[in-house]
């Protein structure tokens, strides 16, 4: 008899309530291990909010979240940040200006105990294609792709299981957009992650997932695969809506006009 593998991620019936007002509707969702699940919406859909949620960093008023197959319950431990770890949308925003990029990096690693400091952070380095060249710039030193692959190494460093990216590339130019995406795949495939990606690109949700959640209003709309929303093969007026309005939008293997 074989038994099922437990999932990565857990969301069951999610809500999230800010002065009464329902920012995410009873919304479930399940990732297995190693694999990339995308949420996609307008602006106010309850994306980001969820990915929050699941940080504990945005307040939930019922339902449940299981990471690993352990249930989440209120504030969240140290336990849970060596195996959850948050790239945030914005590079200029998320990381501290006046530390350099070795104090960025040594600050989760003293905060969990770590002994072998000197050679986690030339490994992160490494790892986004930064070296150790870099380790003593400020952020205002790097340029935008240079700060998120800095962000995405703080995050990495812990060594986490899961990754859960808020717009990871929409802050950075559309020359290093490529070029980070495909750091992150690359990434994802070496250490076995699962990732949690929020994008409003659907092109970028159909390279990056293997499958999506539309979400409209802080409830889900309908759940597809990739080769599905990339096919066109759509159930929901709002979710061809998504399609039309994302200018740009090619199936793979199918040449721009």
């Amino acid at each position: 008899m074989t038994t099922s593998p437990v999932k990565a991620l857990v969301v069951d019936k999610l809500e999230v309530t800010f002065d009464r007002f329902r920012a995410l509707r009873g919304v479930s969702l399940d990732v297995m291990p190693g694999e990339s699940f995308g949420l996609v919406g307008e602006s106010g859909s309850g994306k980001s909010t969820l990915l929050r949620a699941v940080a504990g960093l945005a307040p939930t008023s019922g339902g449940s979240i299981s990471v690993n197959g352990k249930r989440l319950d209120g504030k969240r431990t140290k336990a849970f940040y060596r195996e959850v770890q948050m790239v945030f949308q914005d590079p200029y925003g998320s990381l501290h200006p006046r530390q350099t990029v070795d104090r960025l990096l040594l600050e989760p690693l003293a905060v969990h105990g770590f002994a072998d400091i000197e050679k986690r952070i030339l490994r992160a380095l490494d790892e986004v294609g930064l070296g150790s060249s870099f380790r003593f710039r400020y952020s205002h030193q790097l340029s935008g792709g240079q700060r998120q692959r800095v962000a995405i190494a703080r995050a990495l460093i812990l060594e986490p299981s899961i990754l859960l990216l808020d717009e990871p590339t929409s802050a950075l130019d559309a020359s290093v957009q490529a070029e980070v995406l495909n750091l992150l795949e690359q990434i994802r495939r070496d250490r076995k992650l699962t990732f949690l990606m929020v994008s409003h690109d659907l092109a970028v949700v159909t390279h990056m997932c293997d499958r999506l959640m539309v979400m409209q209003n802080g409830a889900e709309v309908e759940r597809l695969s990739a080769a599905d929303l990339a096919a066109r093969k759509v159930t929901q007026a709002y979710t061809r809506n998504l399609l039309v309005a994302s200018e740009g939008f090619v199936r793979p293997g199918t040449p721009a006009a």
